[in-house]
């Protein structure tokens, strides 16, 4: 992969064809691009930018890694939750209380995929992601490679502002001129909109200042938990062979509905996490160590859903519809994680006979500390999602029971909600990569709808990040 290369060859095909000079061109800018995020797509469109010597502006809502993970695990321990540096904002993204997971079924024409493990490698990551099929690097490991990122990038000239929450954005007409945030403002005519998928505020703020978007479909779920020793002996056969890593999955089907049912974000080895960003909601993640040793796995069992499954009119409707979600998993678990036996969810979701109160406590097991991070504790997982949402991750966990032995278990664990898969709009950019009508911002990764996951995201990034330096 040559960034100067993929540069000048957009630059000649421009010239051919006569867009030089066309809409979404901008011709002289000087001021030092923005990056608003330092997720992955923030960060590589951040590296490649500061490579190349055009020394970023990089805006964070939350703190750098090392104060951010302190305050996540203060979070897991006591429920205080920060608003502004959480699972989900703060250095390194939301991807950084995750499995670490690098592999992604987009194809890689250009060699972007191989420039991001190159540049993780040499930040840190361990050697083997540059030759395994599903490299992941484990969230325990990927902290150190993202200040390493960080120091490298400050190297090169770029700067990082942390705890520089974005508010609003200075347009001049149709043109980006920069930000307004809560410590003053910041110029520029190149920004850069990397914020992720749980940017809500962010997002009304753009619909407010006219930013085209569009709804986008998205799924929603819960986490299931298994015995890892379960999930090996379906995978490697009897006998749990102590020699081999700790075993993963991946399942699709259809409820009778026609919707898409299918696991997400599988962790294996690894722990159910408490992945709140807003006082009063709920939502969970997975997350594993580099090891994958908690001796549990678990993963999201998600179900797509629309415009028609959500209660309001609108753009962000889908975002109203995550809130309620998760505040009902906020009011049955008190605050805490709410779990749920397979067999009792199955039970109230499919039966004429409810579980009362003592039947609830009965016939869920103890929960294992050791597969969560964050507090757990029994509540009605029931009732969380709508009920035709319930009947269809139902269906298709008895479809998967027939892949995979035991996976329908009744002893089986169920938590929630998984509310945060991918973004639940799309900010519209044209083939400049730059907003149908601000010119020189450039919606990116995740949170704009353009990625899912950490390597899509990254390549996202690196992308726009070729964009920005052709239209300065």
């Amino acid at each position: 992969y040559d960034f100067s290369a993929m540069v000048k060859e957009k630059k000649e095909v421009d010239l051919m064809t006569g867009t030089s000079e066309g809409p979404g061109i901008r011709i002289g800018g000087k001021k030092p691009p923005i990056i608003i995020g330092s997720g992955p797509a923030g960060l590589f469109a951040a590296y490649e930018l500061a490579r190349h010597g055009d020394c970023p502006v990089v805006l964070e809502r939350g703190c750098k890694i090392e104060e951010r993970t302190r305050q996540v695990a203060s979070f897991w321990q006591t429920g205080k939750l920060n608003g502004e540096s959480n699972v989900q904002f703060g250095e390194g993204g939301a991807g950084t209380f995750s499995d670490g997971k690098l592999n992604t079924l987009t194809k890689d024409r250009f060699g972007r995929q191989k420039e991001v493990l190159r540049i993780l490698h040499e930040a840190g990551a361990p050697r083997d992601i540059l030759y395994e099929a599903k490299p992941h690097i484990g969230t325990d490991l990927l902290r150190n490679v993202v200040v390493h990122l960080r120091e490298e990038m400050i190297r090169m000239g770029a700067e990082f502002h942390f705890q520089t929450r974005v508010e609003r954005f200075i347009l001049n007409g149709r043109q980006v001129r920069g930000v307004e945030t809560n410590r003053g403002r910041f110029y520029a005519d190149q920004v850069v909109l990397a914020i992720g998928h749980s940017a809500r505020d962010t997002f009304f703020s753009l619909h407010e200042q006219g930013i085209p978007m569009e709804q986008k479909a998205f799924a929603v779920g819960l986490r299931i938990i298994h015995p890892q020793p379960l999930i090996n002996a379906s995978q490697y056969g009897s006998g749990d062979p102590v020699s081999l890593p700790a075993a993963s999955y991946k399942l699709v089907t259809h409820a009778k509905d026609g919707r898409g049912v299918y696991s997400f974000c599988m962790c294996p080895g690894g722990f159910v996490v408490n992945a709140s960003s807003e006082e009063g909601r709920l939502t969970v993640n997975g997350m594993s160590e580099h090891l994958r040793a908690s001796g549990y796995a678990n993963s999201a069992i998600v179900l797509t859903v629309g415009k028609e499954d959500f209660p309001e009119e609108g753009v962000l409707s889908g975002v109203s519809f995550q809130r309620e979600l998760e505040e009902r998993a906020f009011r049955i678990g008190g605050g805490k994680i709410p779990v749920e036996s397979y067999g009792v969810f199955l039970r109230n979701v499919l039966s004429s006979e409810k579980c009362n109160e003592e039947e609830l406590r009965e016939q869920s097991a103890g929960i294992p500390e050791s597969a969560f991070r964050g507090e757990a504790v029994f509540g009605k997982v029931h009732q969380i999602l709508p009920p035709a949402l319930n009947v269809a991750l139902c269906e298709g966990v008895q479809q998967f029971g027939k892949k995979i032995r035991g996976f329908d278990s009744s002893e089986a664990l169920l938590a929630g909600v998984e509310g945060r898969t991918s973004s639940p709009v799309r900010i519209t950019r044209d083939e400049s990569l730059q907003s149908v009508f601000a010119k020189g911002l450039y919606p990116c990764g995740e949170g704009a709808g353009y990625a899912g996951g950490i390597m899509s995201a990254a390549v996202d990034g690196i992308k726009v990040a070729e964009a920005v330096a052709l239209y300065k």
